[in-house]
């Protein structure tokens, strides 16, 4: 995996994939040897950009990044983590306390030094706000996050299923406030998700910024585990987000239709519907580099040699056939729900 690709502007030079760490730990592989033997693995094949979160697990995931690190590892990594989830209470779980999440300054400002010690770091490469929070103004979130840059303790920042007019609205505020500015993007991505090619993907060209799409798989949907007359896999992931795992829902029937033909291209092709899957992703001029993340090793090999994979047009051309450009077939891919769409409040004019 000798081909490096600049995360954006700057400067760092990252492999085509990156290792995302949300499997390993609670949510995963709960063996912290096991993971850690993974994230080794992936660094010795050349794997250079690691992501995590530290609502992972509730902050397991990147203690365990933070061990598989040390010891002289720690120099040749992109390391990226994010903020903002919940660490009081499970993510999607009702309740806990509010002041324990979120984009505002009092958050971030704590919650970087809890990242920093159980990554077992002085810096992040990269520190990226995990989701857009409608009752913080991003001139907040912005103007800490340059602050912890200028301090040292983070290199760059960026951010994480942004709508493509919030991410506009960053770089606006950056711009007016003299402020540093996000410099990658982390949208939801794959051959069964494709609205970000309407607009996200443009509007973070026009902002040279990095994009580290994630699920290129389809949260497990593009790995041959989902086919026609097969019940779904039973797993955390599949229970956290059960709707997106209902194969009697409409899109996911749409889902599975693709998926079949998708399937007989890849064979047509003499490749897995896994190589596929990740070439496709890595093929658009935006993306830098699709996160993939195993919680096995038998999962990570099956993923590295994608990378050597190329689709000529006459392929792509079919893909298109398939699942058309900038169409999500399931919109629970898309990650995010504005508020708008989620209050009904939101949208209904008061009436006396």
């Amino acid at each position: 995996m000798s081909q490096y690709r600049s995360l954006g502007r700057t400067g760092m030079q990252v492999s085509p994939l990156c290792l995302g760490a949300m499997m390993f730990g609670a949510w995963g592989e709960p063996d912290h040897a096991e993971s850690t033997r993974i994230i080794h693995r992936a660094l010795d094949a050349g794997i250079t950009i690691v992501d995590t979160a530290d609502v992972y697990s509730r902050g397991e995931s990147e203690e365990i990044v933070g061990k598989a690190l040390s010891g002289g590892r720690r120099d040749r990594v992109v390391l990226a983590t994010k903020f903002h989830g919940p660490m009081d209470v499970d993510m999607g779980q009702p309740g806990g306390d509010p002041l324990q999440r979120g984009n505002s300054r009092r958050w971030i400002v704590q919650e970087v030094e809890h990242s920093l010690r159980r990554l077992r770091t002085d810096w992040i490469d990269l520190y990226q706000v995990h989701r857009p929070e409608r009752e913080t103004d991003v001139e907040e979130t912005l103007a800490a996050l340059t602050d912890l840059q200028r301090a040292g303790k983070i290199r760059a920042f960026g951010c994480s299923t942004f709508p493509a007019h919030e991410v506009v609205e960053a770089h606006w505020t950056s711009e007016r406030r003299g402020l540093g500015r996000f410099v990658t993007e982390q949208p939801p991505y794959s051959l069964l998700a494709r609205g970000i090619e309407r607009d996200l993907l443009p509007v973070a060209q026009r902002y040279g910024m990095g994009v580290l799409p994630w699920s290129p798989l389809n949260g497990g949907w593009l790995t041959g585990r989902f086919r026609q007359g097969q019940d779904a896999p039973d797993n955390h992931r599949s229970r956290l987000r059960a709707g997106q795992y209902d194969l009697t829902d409409p899109a996911n029937q749409r889902k599975l239709e693709a998926v079949e033909q998708l399937a007989l291209l890849a064979e047509e092709l003499d490749l897995t519907l896994v190589h596929l899957a990740l070439a496709f992703v890595l093929q658009h001029p935006a993306v830098t580099a699709p996160i993939i993340g195993p919680r096995t090793m038998e999962q990570l090999e099956t993923q590295l040699g994608a990378v050597e994979v190329r689709l000529t047009p006459d392929v792509l051309d079919r893909i298109d056939e398939i699942v058309p450009p900038g169409t999500d077939l399931a919109s629970a891919d898309r990650g995010y729900v504005p508020p708008s769409l989620e209050d009904p409040f939101l949208r209904r004019r008061r009436t006396a």
